[in-house]
């Protein structure tokens, strides 16, 4: 076992906010070696950008932007951080945060709990070099135009992070999920697209990220009205509010977004949902419940050109990202693919 998956398995003793913090405290100040090249097979691109591999962290275990230089030494291609809002906020009252450690899962209520735009701004200024960072913007809870939040988010991190994701999806918002539904979809998505630089070399990816819950219309209608607005591709998909019967963990009840293994089953049908109607115009970042290279390679023959972790990583450490891109690379060869992109759809 590496050292900092058995600092993993200490900190999954802990209270679950509090090792939260402790891990990213440590992602910040533990000088980490840099990882080793990745396996030619498995550099891609997505939305015009290059990646080494096409393995991310997604959003939510870095939200300040603190831990970005640790972050790039684990292995990801990738690494989006956030959420962000506008203005700093404190969150959802604690305990908002809920391991179902019988379940591989967690349920979290956390509430866009962030520093705001200026802090966040600041560290981005300072992130490493090389490294693709997204940044996944929110809006505050008391805010009545939620368009408007970010819309501000965009302009204030303009030139400062790899691409955008606009996070409508969150379950733990008020009214975030119904920026969902056609006619304010419709007007956020224009604002967002008015708010981009005309410039085509200043522009970067905006991707939206949407939840698990939504029916195949529902995704059919999302995946057009992106493409009408000029998004660059898809994160399917957020927590669920579903909670299915295979639950154990005396946890389940708890409110909040429902991720890891048992997800699965949902985040596959968004994305099944969403590839059928993308028909290749519209890339596809798949999340939820991946935990494996097999389940990794799974998703990119469904449709996704790259995939995103982030609670398979506190039941299986910080490890778990090379072993899913060595597992992949082997699954690629095997199946006689020579890029990641020509996996891509494999399955449909």
């Amino acid at each position: 076992m590496s050292v900092i998956d058995l600092g993993g398995a200490i900190l999954r003793n802990i209270d679950p906010e509090t090792a939260h913090q402790l891990a990213i405290k440590g992602l910040a100040f533990t000088p980490l070696p840099s990882p080793p090249a990745d396996d030619p097979i498995l550099h891609t691109r997505i939305a015009g950008l290059s990646l080494p591999n096409p393995v991310g962290l997604a959003a939510g275990l870095d939200k300040n932007g603190e831990a970005l230089r640790g972050l790039s030494r684990l292995g990801f291609g990738f690494v989006e951080c956030g959420s962000v809002t506008p203005r700093a906020q404190p969150g959802n009252p604690k305990p908002r945060l809920f391991r179902l450690t019988e379940d591989r899962a967690i349920i979290n209520r956390m509430g866009f709990n962030n520093a705001g735009l200026e802090a966040f701004a600041g560290r981005l200024d300072n992130r490493p070099a090389g490294v693709v960072v997204g940044a996944n913007l929110g809006a505050n809870k008391d805010t009545e135009d939620k368009a408007a939040d970010y819309v501000a988010g965009l302009q204030r991190l303009a030139g400062r992070a790899s691409y955008f994701t606009v996070n409508i999806s969150s379950p733990n918002t008020p009214g975030l999920r119904a920026l969902q539904g056609r006619e304010q979809l419709d007007d956020l998505l224009g604002r967002i697209d008015a708010a981009r630089p005309t410039d085509a070399a200043a522009r970067v990816p905006v991707f939206l990220k949407i939840a698990p819950d939504l029916i195949s219309d529902e995704v059919a209608m999302i995946v057009e009205t992106s493409i009408a607005h000029r998004i660059d591709g898809l994160i399917v998909s957020n927590t669920t509010l579903e909670r299915p019967e295979i639950l154990r963990s005396a946890h389940a009840s708890e409110t909040g977004g429902l991720s890891g293994a048992p997800i699965r089953r949902f985040a596959e049908k968004a994305l099944r949902a969403a590839a059928e109607a993308a028909q290749g115009r519209l890339p596809l970042i798949a999340v939820g419940g991946i935990d494996s290279g097999a389940e990794a390679y799974a998703r990119i023959r469904l449709g996704a050109s790259a995939v995103q972790i982030y609670s398979a990583m506190i039941y299986e450490g910080p490890g778990l990202v090379g072993r899913i891109k060595r597992d992949l690379a082997a699954r690629l060869r095997a199946d006689g693919f020579s890029t990641v992109s020509e996996a891509v759809s494999a399955s449909r």
